[in-house]
C-alpha cells in the first residue's frame, strides 16, 4: 500500500482466523494478523476478475474469500474495518514478528 500509494480497506469479519488461534491471541494479547502463518497468501485482482478468481480459488479451498478492497486514495496505508463499522490503520510491526514455532 505505501509503495503504490493506494489505500487497502480490509474487512475483519472477512479474514479467517481460526478458532484456536484468535483464543491464543486473545490469552497471550497478540493481534493475529501479526502473528506468522503457513498456508495462507492474499491476491490482488483487477475487479472486473475478482468474482471468477474467487470462484476458482473455492472450487480448490471453500473458504477462500474476498477480504477487501483497493482505492486509488493517495493514501498508502492499510485500514481494517472492523464488525461494527470502526476503522483503524494497520501499521507496520514497530518491533520483532515473533518466530514460527514448529
Amino acid at each position: 500500500a505505501e509503495q503504490s500509494g493506494c489505500l487497502i480497506e480490509l474487512c475483519a469479519d472477512a479474514i479467517a482466523v481460526e478458532e484456536q488461534v484468535q483464543g491464543a491471541c486473545e490469552l497471550l494479547g497478540f493481534d493475529p494478523l501479526y502473528v506468522a502463518n503457513e498456508g495462507r497468501f492474499t491476491a490482488v485482482v483487477h475487479p472486473d476478475d475478482a468474482e471468477n478468481a474467487l470462484s476458482i480459488l473455492q472450487h480448490h479451498h471453500p473458504t477462500a474469500a474476498r477480504i477487501g478492497n483497493v482505492a486509488d486514495a493517495r493514501h498508502g496505508r492499510v485500514i481494517l474495518r472492523s464488525a461494527i463499522g470502526t476503522r483503524r490503520v494497520l501499521d507496520l510491526l514497530s518491533g520483532e514478528q515473533l518466530p514460527r514455532i514448529c
